[in-house]
């Protein structure tokens, strides 16, 4: 073993011996010493300059999602802005993030902006291109990525383009048809005279247009060679302006009647952003099964969402709370067949695991009973330590509740119990009170048992060990049951043997044959620890033991 993995280890070891002793009663953590806690802080800040320094630089990364509107108000006015969205930049380093993707920043009439007036600019409500300059110098200054929401399925009803075609349909006499030379932007969208599914009426007309989600956001006809042309300038503008990819919104709906022309639009999008930045970080949403968005990767996308693992009747949720036939081994189980069904179409993708985002339930409300806590956390490792490029939602590293509807879904950041407390954000509107029964930001950030330093420790072990985003996965079914999963993760040579117990009951297992020897690093969400010893590995309930 190297020195500079003797050191790690080392660090390793200090640090989440002690610290990983999340989700105890405040009486528990009572009994720590001060000694104790202060081994924590040093041995944590040890880790992370480590960290930092052994990161690499690639597209394998832990991004932090972020809805600009409700994270850091820098100009009092109760609305989140790419300001505030810098000073908090070293937040965002410190939890071991390295990429961020903010939802939609351009200018729309909408609190969401997933329905864009102007694809050159930043919504008025954010700041100006100026203040995203000054964003993106800082990202990069510090090690951090950035990512854009770009939303090309579909523009506002209030675009300019949707209000000249508009326009010009309500100009033609009953028996007129539209005449691109004349109006071109006429052929940027799919208008019919006949009524047909996820077409709404334009009102003064017999005309319908193509609208698949609501009619304040009309579809674009991406095979329409004008409108690549324009999505073509929009990729160079925002890539010259320093973006390193961008999340594409809705992918699976670039045309609706044709999933074959879906995927071509996609394929000519990547090729398109990889054109101008060969090494962009291209991310699709697709909201379906594993089975269908696999397909999806023929286009050449990097990632696509990994959608069966996330919200309430995923994977790991249905796992720790009970509802899977085989538990911790449907969890292992799901990230191999997922795995077999994408290579069917491609050899080289990076997975984007995600447990939630902005149009989910928060997570903390997934859970009841003794194990809320406990199940609340083990959720965020079975993501985090998951491979590919992993994402967290802003808010559930702080466990953040709210699911009613979409504004409860993406409250303002709970930095302070003090609503007036600086940079705070105002709700969107629409919101209810939400009972956020798990404390602030500033509540936990002290306090080495909080949800907040748990993920904060998992993505510290993502971030030191390479191998567990970038290996190859093997699932040891043969040492795995229904409490119990282990994986090898393989990567340029060096190895790491992953145990995952799901269950709120103790389990062992016997590695000895792995070839590993060594514990190098765990996490634990009671005060009871994995031990391993010649090979064996005891595990509490509702823990993850790291070997090496």
């Amino acid at each position: 073993m190297s020195m500079k993995r003797r050191f790690l280890t080392a660090a390793l070891t200090a640090a989440l011996m002690v610290s990983m002793l999340s989700g105890c009663a405040s009486s528990k953590k009572d009994t720590q010493s001060d000694t104790q806690q202060a081994a924590v802080t040093t041995s944590m800040e040890q880790l992370n300059s480590k960290n930092e320094a052994d990161i690499i630089d690639d597209n394998y990364r832990t991004c932090y999602e972020v809805f600009v509107h409700s994270f850091y108000d820098s100009n009092d006015d109760g609305i989140g802005d790419l300001n505030g969205l810098a000073k908090k930049l070293d937040y965002i380093q410190d939890l071991g993030c390295n990429e961020i993707w903010m939802m939609p920043i351009m200018p729309s009439p909408s609190y969401h902006k997933y329905d864009i007036t102007d694809y050159e600019n930043i919504d008025p409500q954010y700041g100006t291109l100026d203040d995203f300059d000054n964003l993106i110098s800082k990202c990069h200054d510090k090690g951090i990525n950035v990512l854009i929401d770009f939303v090309i399925n579909h523009t506002s009803s209030e675009h300019p383009w949707f209000k000249a075609a508009s326009e010009y349909i309500k100009s033609l006499g009953a028996d007129e048809e539209p005449d691109a030379a004349v109006c071109p932007y006429v052929e940027y969208y799919n208008f019919s005279r006949e009524v047909k599914a996820g077409y709404n009426k334009l009102q003064g007309t017999d005309w319908y247009y193509e609208s698949q989600f609501v009619d304040s956001m009309p579809d674009l006809n991406l095979e329409n060679e004008a409108v690549r042309a324009e999505i073509d300038k929009i990729v160079g503008f925002w890539i010259d302006r320093g973006v390193d990819g961008f999340r594409l919104d809705a992918v699976i709906h670039y045309n609706d009647s044709d999933e074959t022309e879906s995927i071509d639009d996609l394929a000519w999008l990547v090729s398109d952003i990889k054109s101008k930045k060969e090494d962009a970080y291209v991310v699709g949403e697709g909201w379906t099964t594993y089975r269908e968005y696999a397909k999806y990767y023929r286009s050449g996308i990097d990632s696509m969402f990994d959608f069966d693992m996330a919200q309430q009747d995923g994977y790991i949720a249905k796992v720790l709370n009970g509802l899977s036939n085989n538990g911790a081994t449907t969890y292992a189980n799901a990230i191999t067949d997922i795995d077999t069904e994408i290579r069917k179409y491609t050899d080289s993708y990076i997975n984007a695991p995600f447990y939630t985002n902005h149009d989910m339930g928060r997570s903390a409300g997934y859970y009841n009973g003794d194990y809320a806590s406990e199940c609340t956390k083990m959720a965020q490792a079975m993501n985090l330590l998951m491979p590919g490029n992993a994402f967290l939602y802003y808010g559930e590293e702080i466990g953040m509740r709210g699911a009613a509807n979409d504004p409860e879904k993406r409250l303002g950041m709970l930095w302070s119990d003090d609503s007036s407390a600086e940079g705070m954000c105002d709700d969107p509107e629409g919101a209810g009170n939400v009972e956020q029964e798990n404390g602030s930001y500033d509540d936990q950030k002290d306090d080495p048992y909080s949800i907040y330093n748990f993920v904060k420790q998992t993505i510290s072990i993502r971030n030191a060990f390479p191998e567990i985003a970038r290996g190859t996965n093997t699932f040891e079914s043969s040492l795995s049951d229904d409490k119990l999963c282990v994986f090898t993760r393989e990567y340029n040579g060096q190895k790491v043997v992953m145990i995952f117990n799901t269950s709120q009951e103790s389990a062992k297992a016997d590695v000895s044959g792995l070839g590993v020897s060594d514990a190098v690093a765990m996490l634990q969400t009671s005060e009871d620890a994995p031990e391993y010893k010649d090979g064996i590995a005891e595990m509490p309930a509702y823990s993850v033991l790291i070997l090496k």
